[in-house]
């Protein structure tokens, strides 16, 4: 690389649709406790360490190359996270909860244009799961991505299941997603490609907030 392009680079005008971090996004009174942000590289070792220990409860989800490219270190792929970030492609979020990492949700494939539309992907660790944590993160992404100042302004979020994943499937009905349909083959998961059931988080359905819907529906459930 020339040092005139290293200095272009430098100082080039930023991407118009360039996601500014760091972002905390805490979850609102009444909600499941948990707060959402983005990656550092301090955060390295606990990742990992609640990553790998799930590895055989989130293997059968896991998406994957089909060209088995060579695998990156953290360092690389919290770099990868940044490049995304300053065009506006993509950012992942930690899933916090008392100030320990409990999962993962990420905002990627950002189209802008006619079409302004991004995919959500999550996990939760095991002792985590069922309660409450993956809706509530959702919800909570789709009030900042399709109407907050500081996020990307999108019309459209996508979420694509496997059929037999229950649990997430759980997700985006309690959040209220609009079911859109199968996909066959849509995605390399496990070693082959395999048909997803997807759905759908429309800025037009936003109203008073997904997360508010949320807080709502479970005060409602505890009720009955």
């Amino acid at each position: 690389m020339s040092v005139f392009q290293t200095l272009r680079d430098v100082f080039a005008p930023a991407d118009p649709n360039a996601i500014h971090v760091p972002i905390i996004l805490t979850a609102p009174v009444g909600a499941v406790p948990i707060t959402l942000r983005t990656m550092e590289p301090d955060d390295e070792d606990a990742w990992n360490a609640v990553r790998w220990s799930n590895d055989e409860w989130l293997r059968p989800w896991e998406s994957g190359d089909p060209m088995h490219g060579p695998g990156i270190t953290f360092n690389q792929w919290l770099a990868g996270q940044r490049r995304n970030e300053q065009r506006g492609t993509g950012v992942i979020f930690l899933i916090e909860q008392h100030m320990s990492i409990v999962g993962q949700i990420s905002l990627g494939a950002i189209n802008y244009g006619a079409m302004r539309t991004g995919v959500v992907g999550y996990w939760v660790a095991h002792d985590h799961a069922g309660r409450g944590i993956a809706p509530t993160a959702l919800a909570m992404i789709a009030d900042w991505a399709l109407a907050d100042p500081t996020g990307p302004r999108l019309h459209r979020l996508e979420i694509a299941i496997l059929p037999d994943n229950a649990r997430s499937l759980a997700v985006v009905r309690k959040v209220g997603a609009r079911y859109e349909g199968l996909r066959p083959n849509y995605m390399y998961v496990a070693g082959q490609w395999r048909s997803h059931e997807t759905f759908c988080l429309l800025a037009e359905d936003l109203g008073e907030g997904f997360t508010a819907r949320l807080i709502a529906r479970s005060r409602l459930d505890v009720a009955r």
